[in-house]
């Protein structure tokens, strides 16, 4: 989402789904992950809306739905790219809305070739790099182009996941490049768009993902007859889409429905982001991830960045709003080394880490099993079971001099030396494993305060119930006393300055002098010259005049207020509830909602009124914050040079992106083409009909005999997805030690239709092993019609499903064995998320082979 509208955040809230005409939910089970915010759905179903619900499996979301789609695991960019075709070729665009507000007239230059001109590839393929040279695919050139090591998307930012922050970054793209009105130019997005899914047939639907024509087109129908001035269409997701190796295309391709139906930024419209935990959303604002820094800029890399001015001129254009990266980025540097951080030196960003390739999870995995990585923290995490490729997951564990753990529960991660599967079969030995794990037990959600931000960028306030016992600890704790550790032993050298330079001086509470989550709270939202908290991130300076520790957070302590605590319930106040915690950014509840609005300013429609132009008073108005200068009028024309937003004009709505315009085509900033198109998962039982490229060929592969993938060659026959279940959460650690939910759910168990139980010889309730290349399990047999076999390509294919909740330990009331152990470690090349929903398997009757006889079958399979 980020690379289609200009920020990577959900586009609206869950309350906003009651208001839709139709909703789509596709890649998700929100019924059973996500019950609390599916009553909105079913508030707009008695509203009269269509729910649809696209899934391999037939869950309670699906009983729920007005009609259940099965499809095939890995098949989605089909079905969707059908519904984009199915658009354009009966005209069924919102056509107004598409000229005004997306790239769709903007010409892309001659050098772009197709995938329908490669068979499968697009220009720039690198064959011996296995990236792409992006720089084919921009828009008709109006300037000097960057050089390949300098492009966005090209080989050093593949190789470093860089474009996890493309679009939420900020990618440059021209301003103002050449376009057509007439959307008639050969060249131009809406027609290379058009020829580019012609192929996306009802037919190929049929044939690709198994669903019948007639669904196909129920599908069609519904969405567009309930999409344009009058009426919109919201879709949601979750991780049945992104755990994918084209992960980021299955987003992309709803981005482009979205933008052609008209349905971004407007109520009852958008696209959600379902998020599983409760601040996965809060985990990327203010990362953990190896990449990027607080707010979506881009880490420095070390061969990429010279310094400060380098950096900035090459991360983005100078339009839009990511035209203020500089001051983004300069507050966040005088956040973290405060007097020290000076123009003169500069604001310190020679301080920051520099990236040299891939510090993703999996291959840090590799570099512990190659004895490179020596040490590991583990804070919330349970990678022994709760990660791809189990196995070599625990191996590389085994390899390290020290483990940190960090958790509530002695999970699996911090046991494995001494309960290991990889023990019972004679891999390992506890003797021979010389990694020395410290255990350090964790305080709890109830324990500690502090902000969530939830699936729809909503911070809200959480107090603390009661103090952790023991020994536990909150994370701020751990880490702020870890620091003042730290800097204890620093010396004079100039390699400790970054660390011995940092402000680290938060008031501390108590007789375990717990910092407080408060002033931590206030530094993200950051201080003026006058040392108030500011109120918006328009407020920023490039000067080093302005401290701000993550700048799309800025206003939520506003006033010298904790915003995010705000409690005023629904009932006082409008249904989109701006007095309920804070949303990022500027408590904008739905992104792009000038959208809402045509181009003269009025709203579309008066049934989706949500933002609007007051002339009388000179600004923009509505039941939100508008996702604009508040008084920038419609008929604002930047002047020649216009910089930032000032470069925007009143009819541009995606104010992050430098023309101001959602993208049907993205000519910057994904590592594996402009436009979605379908590629079979790794590991499929179906060959790719539309091209002679199988996969994904920018996809991130590791070719390791700790993890083999599967060959296709028939001894792996079935598709094999995984799931959660609404009675346990992730790996287990804290639900089956519950015994109210190790009741409910108290077994692995793997779902299969009565056909596939009847070619294998599986009993309801009776044992199944599953296998793949890289580990055998074992699962109770589900037999059930909500698994369906499927016919796809003139063959039959049948789909297995298994939840991944179980594992040998955590003090669990259940154990079982761990699903995640059968997954390959293949990765989506845009933000290296690991394919965990489509795969392929064998099933057998029976209980698995135990010891040293389950590397035996494996052996056998390995050999055919």
């Amino acid at each position: 989402m980020g690379t289609s509208f200009g920020r990577g955040g959900a586009t609206t809230f869950q309350q906003d789904l009651a208001g839709a005409d139709c909703i789509v939910i596709q890649g998700s089970n929100m019924a059973e992950c996500h019950p609390v915010g599916f009553q909105w759905v079913m508030e707009a179903k008695a509203r009269g809306a269509r729910v649809y619900h696209v899934d391999p499996r037939f869950t309670r979301t699906s009983a729920l739905a007005d009609r259940h789609l099965p499809i095939r695991a890995g098949s989605d960019i089909v079905l969707l790219g059908a519904l984009i075709n199915h658009v354009l070729e009966n005209e069924l665009d919102f056509r107004e809305y598409v000229l005004a507000y997306t790239n769709a007239a903007t010409i892309v230059s001659e050098d772009f070739r197709d995938t329908e001109d490669l068979d499968g590839l697009f220009s720039g393929w690198d064959p011996e790099t296995a990236t792409y040279d992006p720089r084919s695919w921009a828009y008709e050139p109006t300037g000097e182009r960057p050089t390949a090591e300098e492009a966005k998307g090209g080989r050093r930012d593949a190789e470093a996941a860089g474009s996890d922050t493309f679009g939420a970054g900020g990618p440059a793209a021209s301003p103002s490049p050449s376009t057509d009105p007439t959307l008639t130019h050969p060249r131009c997005v809406y027609q290379i768009v058009k020829r580019h899914f012609a192929r996306y047939t009802p037919e190929l639907v049929e044939r690709l993902c198994g669903i019948p024509r007639d669904g196909f087109a129920e599908l069609a129908g519904a969405v567009t007859a309930n999409s344009g001035r009058e009426r919109t269409t919201a879709w949601v997701y979750s991780v049945g889409w992104t755990q994918h190796t084209v992960g980021a295309q299955y987003i992309r391709t709803a981005s482009i429905l979205q933008l052609l139906l008209g349905n971004m930024g407007r109520p009852g419209g958008g696209i959600l982001a379902l998020r599983g935990h409760a601040s996965i959303q809060g985990s990327t604002d203010i990362p953990t991830l190896f990449n990027i820094l607080p707010g979506y800029l881009d880490m420095p890399h070390a061969e990429r960045h010279r310094g400060l001015d380098h950096y900035l001129e090459l991360e983005g254009g100078a339009t839009g709003f990511w035209g203020n990266r500089r001051s983004y980025l300069v507050s966040l540097l005088k956040a973290w080394w405060g007097e020290a951080a000076t123009e003169e030196n500069d604001f310190c960003f020679g301080h920051l880490p520099r990236m040299t390739g891939d510090h993703g999870h999996y291959t840090t995995v590799m570099g512990q099993i190659d004895g490179t990585v020596k040490g590991y923290f583990v804070v919330g995490e349970n990678p022994a079971v709760g990660s791809s490729g189990g196995r070599a997951q625990r191996l590389g564990l085994a390899n390290l001099d020290w483990l940190v753990v960090r958790d509530l529960a002695l999970v699996e991660t911090a046991t494995f030396w001494l309960d290991g599967p990889e023990l019972e079969t004679g891999e390992l030995r506890t003797e021979d494993i010389g990694t020395e794990v410290f255990f350090l037990p964790a305080a709890s959600h109830v324990e500690k305060e502090g902000t969530f931000t939830n699936t729809q960028r909503l911070l809200q306030w959480r107090e603390k119930a009661l103090d952790p016992p023991g020994d536990c600890r909150s994370e701020l704790w751990f880490y702020y006393h870890l620091g003042k550790l730290l800097r204890k032993r620093m010396t004079d050298d100039e390699i400790d300055r970054p660390v011995r330079e940092l402000t680290w001086d938060y008031p501390e509470r108590g007789v375990h002098r717990e910092p407080s989550a408060e002033a931590v709270l206030r530094e993200i939202n950051g201080v003026g010259p006058d040392g108030r908290a500011l109120s918006s991130s328009t407020q920023l300076r490039p000067d080093g005049s302005t401290t701000c520790g993550c700048w799309i957070y800025c206003g939520v302590y506003a006033d010298e207020v904790n915003q995010a605590a705000r409690r005023r319930p629904r009932g006082e106040q409008s249904a989109v509830a701006l007095e309920w915690g804070w949303a990022w950014p500027a408590n904008r509840r739905i992104l792009y909602n000038r959208a809402s609005a045509d181009p003269e300013g009025r709203p579309w429609s008066e049934r989706k009124v949500y933002v609007w132009w007051d002339a009388e008073r000179g600004e923009w108005t509505g039941d939100d914050v508008p996702d604009c200068e508040i008084g920038k009028p419609p008929g604002y024309v930047p002047p020649e040079g216009a910089h930032a937003q000032d470069a925007l004009a009143g009819t541009d709505p995606f104010i992050m992106q430098s023309d101001g315009k959602g993208w049907l085509y993205v000519p910057a900033g994904l590592v594996d083409g402009p436009l979605p198109a379908h590629y079979e998962p790794h590991e499929s039982p179906v060959a790719n009909p539309l091209y002679a490229q199988q996969a994904n060929p920018a996809r991130r592969t590791y070719h390791r005999p700790e993890s083999p993938y599967n060959v296709p060659d028939g001894r792996f026959p079935y598709v094999l997805t995984t799931y959660r279940l609404t009675e346990h959460h992730t790996a287990g650690a804290m639900s089956r030690p519950l015994a109210y939910l190790a009741e409910l759910q108290p077994e692995l168990f793997c779902e299969v239709s009565p056909q596939l139980a009847e070619h294998v010889g599986l009993d309801n309730g009776g044992w199944a092993t599953i296998v793949t290349s890289r580990a055998v399990v074992e699962a109770r047999v589900l037999v059930t019609g909500r698994m369906r076999p499927l016919r796809v390509g003139g063959q039959i294919v049948h789909q297995v499903g298994l939840p991944y909740h179980w594992g040998w330990g955590s003090g669990g009331l259940v154990t079982g064995d761990v699903a995640n152990d059968l997954l390959p470690m293949v990765l989506d090349p845009n933000v290296y998320i690991q394919e965990g929903k489509a795969m392929t398997c064998d099933v057998r009757p029976g209980r698995r082979p135990r010891g040293p006889e389950a590397l035996e079958l494996l052996e056998r399979y390995h050999h055919g």
